[in-house]
């Protein structure tokens, strides 16, 4: 079933549909390494052999999980052997973010002479995953999971092969039935593929043909395993945050469960809550934050699965909640101020006069001690340069806040 052209190929019309950049690219033959990145199922594989097949090149393929630089040396020796000959060879790398530094290290002469053009495929993203040099010498793409559509679209190859001699099998299967296979199988081609193949193998024959039905295509799926690599562990948990921050509780709710039902530690979530909490809602709501810490404890008593109910409810009410920055943009102003070494000196009134001999030195003189006032506020400086900080909005509770502060900073 793997696609021979790039007319046949289903998906990525992003980057390799007609006069697309990656299409041109290989049309042209205008690229000496190439990676590509994204899930398992999307055409990493195919892709690399069509670039093959398209350029008459030798094809090399290698899995960085088994081989070492002593099979890097070997495919070099073969790409001087048939180059000799007046063929390129195409070194395709399965899951090359798993080469350590000295392996993709040992890569980069011959991807620089052009000896050999490498193809990596990952499911990690080499910006992280790779050496700079060998990163910065190739061009980059990121492969996205097929759609319904488009894994309906391959199925229904897969069918119209089988009917025209490769399986000689009479298949009836639904519209319906078809769609509910690309649909569980989350945008991953060969999943779809093997699903529907053990469906037509475990359906019954009636009348010279083979139906398979929705009943059965479920009981393949009974646990629809995600795909949750190392890119969607960190892209997810800014989807939450962000759809937390944008005050969607929907949004960050469905994230919350794809996290937890991926395998993620539940208290790697609840440490996002509490920065949330404190970063985006602050004085808007300080309950915020006692809920998440609440949250926090909560799960890690109970664990899961229980502990999907208390983050679930943190969440919700961090997401619906008012929204100030006001707090981490004061720090962030204050750090800024120290760090550029505007330090300013503790004045005398406040030092620390606790200690023996503290009087001796006139710590403390001048205090004026607010609880001894009316209102329990007294104006006095606390510091020898003002500078305003803390800047609060006009969101819940932080608008009664702000205008406390104005009437004391302004009289």
């Amino acid at each position: 079933m793997q696609p021979r052209t790039l007319d046949d190929f289903a998906g990525q019309t992003h980057i390799i549909g007609p006069g697309r950049v990656l299409r041109r690219a290989i049309e042209e033959d205008a690229f000496n390494s190439l990676i590509i990145f994204g899930p398992p199922g999307t055409g990493k594989t195919a892709l690399a052999r069509i670039i093959a097949g398209r350029t008459q090149s030798h094809f090399i393929s290698l899995n960085a999980v088994t081989s070492g630089i002593q099979d890097i040396r070997k495919a070099v020796a073969t790409a001087e052997s048939v180059s000799h000959a007046g063929q390129r060879t195409i070194l395709f790398i399965d899951e090359i973010h798993r080469f350590n530094k000295v392996q993709q290290d040992a890569l980069l002469p011959d991807v620089e002479s052009g000896l050999v053009t490498l193809i990596g495929a990952s499911t990690e993203n080499p910006f992280f995953a790779l050496v700079p040099p060998l990163a910065s010498r190739s061009l980059i793409f990121q492969f996205q999971r097929l759609s319904v559509l488009e894994t309906t679209s391959v199925l229904r190859r897969a069918l119209s092969d089988n009917e025209n001699g490769y399986g000689r099998r009479k298949i009836e299967i639904s519209p319906e039935s078809l769609a509910l296979i690309a649909e569980l199988s989350a945008g991953d081609a060969r999943k779809a593929l093997g699903s529907l193949e053990l469906a037509v193998l475990t359906s019954g024959e009636r009348d010279g043909a083979v139906t398979v039905t929705e009943d059965t295509i479920r009981e393949i799926f009974q646990k629809n395993t995600l795909y949750y690599g190392e890119d969607d562990h960190y892209d997810t948990i800014s989807a939450y945050i962000k759809s937390m921050r944008g005050s969607d509780p929907d949004a960050a709710i469905y994230w919350l469960a794809k996290m937890l039902e991926s395998g993620e530690d539940p208290l790697f979530i609840a440490r996002r809550l509490l920065i949330c909490a404190a970063e985006d809602v602050g004085n808007a709501d300080p309950q915020a934050l006692v809920l998440a810490i609440a949250a926090s404890q909560t799960a890690r008593e109970i664990g899961m699965p229980e502990a999907r109910i208390p983050l679930a409810q943190a969440t919700a009410y961090i997401a619906a909640a008012p929204k100030s920055n006001a707090a981490i943009a004061a720090i962030d102003r204050a750090l800024a101020d120290v760090r550029a070494g505007r330090v300013q000196e503790v004045p005398v009134h406040l030092r620390d006069a606790h200690y023996k001999g503290a009087q001796r030195i006139g710590a403390g003189d001048g205090y004026k001690y607010p609880h001894s006032y009316p209102g329990h506020y007294v104006e006095q400086d606390y510091m020898p340069e003002r500078r305003n900080y803390y800047q609060p909005g006009d969101e819940g509770f932080e608008r009664i806040l702000k205008h406390r502060l104005q009437r004391r900073r302004h009289g």
